[in-house]
């Protein structure tokens, strides 16, 4: 069965970007001139899925205007003849048939995937978590989906990460297939450096099976007392296998103020409009900086 729903657990109340998130939800900040949200969507679409369900909460109206029709944006541009902005309003609003539902309290991203039981129904299904933007040849869920393909089972998006920040991130201990294919044996939810099972850290992308609901039913609260993803996984490891990818591509974390910024810089470097006076001004602000030193 073809993947063809996602999940958007979008929640989450984004305290590490305070006070910008207080009155603005985290996954529409900026990047560039796109929220963070629109480069997942995009990348959704971009893999093949057709249906996604946003996981909101309180304070979350900004996300579904974004992805709403806007009829007063939508005249004033026809009016004053800006068909090109005009088209990127529309092209958003078209993109993809979307729902919400309410986590109506933050119990963990396990509780958010439980909220979509009824969206997904019997279908495999996939998770985007909005932090992290992928900037990739290949979309990094289009990389999964090629590993569900061909193993038919519930798949993992890995990346190394240095070992002195392992304990940011589940991990697994998993056996080589290939290259950039592993089959996962055990994981855990942010260990210790000297507890880490290896240096392949679950980023935030998954290819799921309904299997894991009656599981995340019975998942106790882990660490920081909410239902979490992984320890749901990794029980359903002990009876079904699952699969990682190391994708291809680069990740920025964005739900990280230093990461934020650097993703800035890194996509904006990408665009040929600000070849000139972006990279002339980078340059003068890296010599003044090594001129301090």
């Amino acid at each position: 069965m073809q993947v063809k729903k996602a999940i958007f657990p979008v929640a989450g109340l984004g305290t590490r970007f305070l006070p910008a998130t207080k009155s603005t939800p985290k996954e529409m900040l900026p990047l560039i001139d796109k929220p963070l949200v629109q480069y997942v969507v995009e990348e959704a679409v971009a893999s093949g899925i057709e249906q996604i369900l946003f996981v909101t909460g309180r304070s979350k109206r900004a996300i579904e205007d974004h992805f709403d029709i806007s009829f007063e944006l939508e005249s004033l541009l026809y009016e004053k003849g800006k068909d090109a902005e005009l088209s990127q309003v529309r092209e958003i609003a078209d993109m993809i048939n979307i729902f919400y539902v309410r986590q109506k309290q933050a119990l963990g991203l396990g509780h958010a995937i439980l909220c979509a039981k009824e969206f997904v129904g019997s279908e495999p299904f996939a998770v985007l978590l909005g932090d992290d933007i992928i900037d990739a040849e290949k979309p990094c869920l289009g990389q999964l989906l090629d590993v569900y393909r061909k193993y038919r089972g519930p798949v993992l998006a890995l990346e190394q990460v240095p070992m002195e920040n392992i304990s940011s991130y589940g991990c697994v201990r998993a056996n080589t297939i290939s290259d950039r294919v592993f089959e996962v044996v055990d994981m855990v939810e942010k260990p210790k450096r000297e507890d880490a099972p290896s240096d392949l850290a679950i980023i935030g992308r998954y290819i799921l099976t309904p299997d894991i609901f009656p599981v995340l039913e019975r998942q106790e609260p882990g660490k920081g007392g909410e239902i979490q993803l992984t320890d749901a996984i990794r029980k359903l490891a002990q009876d079904e296998a699952i699969y990682g990818c190391r994708f291809e591509g680069v990740r920025h974390d964005c739900g990280d103020k230093l990461g934020f910024l650097k993703a800035t810089v890194d996509m904006a470097l990408k665009r040929e409009e600000f070849n000139g006076d972006f990279v002339a001004f980078l340059r003068q602000r890296l010599g003044a900086c090594l001129a301090q030193e």
